[in-house]
């Protein structure tokens, strides 16, 4: 991947993983050949997840063709998938157009997945579009999901948290809101 660094990339993946989580979204996870060249899943999902069993493929690409990922997604029940992935333009994009082929509706988190450049970034987020996968950002996804900060507050702010772990920007924001608010900060007479 070279579209984002190794700490930006992971930081999505955690950030839509731990939305995930607190949404109680069932979660499917796998790899393909992790004992060779792609290497395990990350620790931090199998921490967050330590009862769903990574789905180990031994090589196949397109998740959507290997029978146990497929035996997985259909005993869900489900016809919304979220998906992430390694890599956005083989790992993302092949099972997301063969389950929108299968009338699933597909959402391809683009900022949980890599890239090999931006041109690649660019031409995937097209195919996806044009096929109909909705390209979205991990707080994009977590936001939808959210929907109302009221219901954070009621719950002791754990999607505000999720935020500010990981969209930065956005944690900075809050901090200077929570300054303001606690009176630790105030603007001059």
């Amino acid at each position: 991947m070279r579209d984002a660094s190794p700490e930006e990339f992971r930081n999505n993946v955690l950030g839509l993983a731990k939305t995930a989580k607190l949404f109680e979204l069932p979660a499917i996870l796998t790899t393909s050949l992790d004992w060779g060249p792609n290497g395990p899943i990350l620790p931090e999902l199998k921490e967050l997840f330590p009862d769903v069993a990574t789905i180990r493929r031994p090589g196949v690409i397109n998740s959507w063709r290997w029978p146990a990922f497929r035996d997985a997604v259909e005993s869900l029940n489900r016809k919304k998938l979220i998906i992430a992935a390694m890599t956005d333009s083989t790992c993302l994009q092949f099972p997301a157009l063969d389950a929108v082929l299968e009338g699933f509706d597909v959402h391809g988190v683009i900022d949980a997945s890599g890239a090999v450049s931006e041109h690649e970034r660019a031409a995937t987020v097209a195919t996806l579009s044009q096929a109909g996968v909705k390209v979205r950002n991990w707080w994009s996804v977590a936001a939808e999901l959210h929907a109302d900060w009221r219901r954070d507050e009621a719950k002791g702010w754990p999607m505000a948290m999720i935020f500010r772990e990981h969209l930065p920007s956005w944690g900075y924001l809050l901090d200077t809101s929570s300054a303001y608010a606690s009176g630790t900060m105030v603007p001059p007479e």
